[in-house]
């Protein structure tokens, strides 16, 4: 009976300190006839082959994609639950003019909130932003700025990426292109890296 008692202060201790981890949700516990039974609920783990670079660059690549996707990933989901606030209130409003003045408040309200955040990334991590965008929202870039601004900035904002040779038409490519992005998301989400 002592034995029994010691090992599930053991377990209750151990699960505790594993309660703490990014990669694992707080435990529940669940009696049935008389057992009680410890119950964690844990977050998927990826296992992928190790990275072996060819180079330098490739090295280099790797662990900016690392830093970029650590940075903007969290910016992404903001965004969607932000756009799915903004489509939530605008289907609520009766007609176009309280849409456009509404749009324009929560425009603002978004500017003050994020903007020294957004305008502090690099080049590559507003890419990178565009990229998870598209992937968390199913839209590209050019589709979510014609969606809420209109066809015509839509237009010069594709144009203006263009001169910096980007394309806010570009979509996310999980399975061929942007293999190794979704590698790194998928570890960064699940705690991993």
């Amino acid at each position: 009976m002592k034995r029994l008692l010691y090992i599930g202060i053991a377990l209750a201790v151990s699960m505790h300190m594993f309660a703490a981890k990014p990669y694992m949700m707080p435990c529940a516990m669940r009696v049935e006839n008389g057992d009680t039974i410890y119950l964690a609920w844990l977050h998927d783990l990826w296992v992928y082959a190790p990275m072996k670079f060819k180079n330098k660059k490739q090295e280099k690549f790797y662990w900016r994609t690392v830093r970029d996707v650590k940075k903007t990933l969290p910016y992404a989901k903001m965004i969607t639950r932000e756009m799915a606030y903004a489509d939530e209130e605008l289907a609520k409003l009766p007609d176009d003019r309280a849409r456009r003045k509404w749009w324009r408040s929560f425009e603002r309200q978004l500017y003050k909130k994020y903007e020294k955040d957004l305008r502090g990334m690099y080049a590559s991590q507003g890419r990178m932003l565009m990229k998870l965008l598209d992937r968390e929202t199913d839209k590209t870039s050019y589709e979510l700025i014609k969606k809420y601004r209109g066809r015509a900035a839509a237009n010069f904002w594709q144009f203006v990426a263009k001169l910096f040779r980007n394309d806010l038409k570009e979509e996310y490519d999980a399975d061929d292109k942007d293999k190794i992005i979704e590698r790194v998301i998928n570890l960064v989400e699940s705690g991993q890296l």
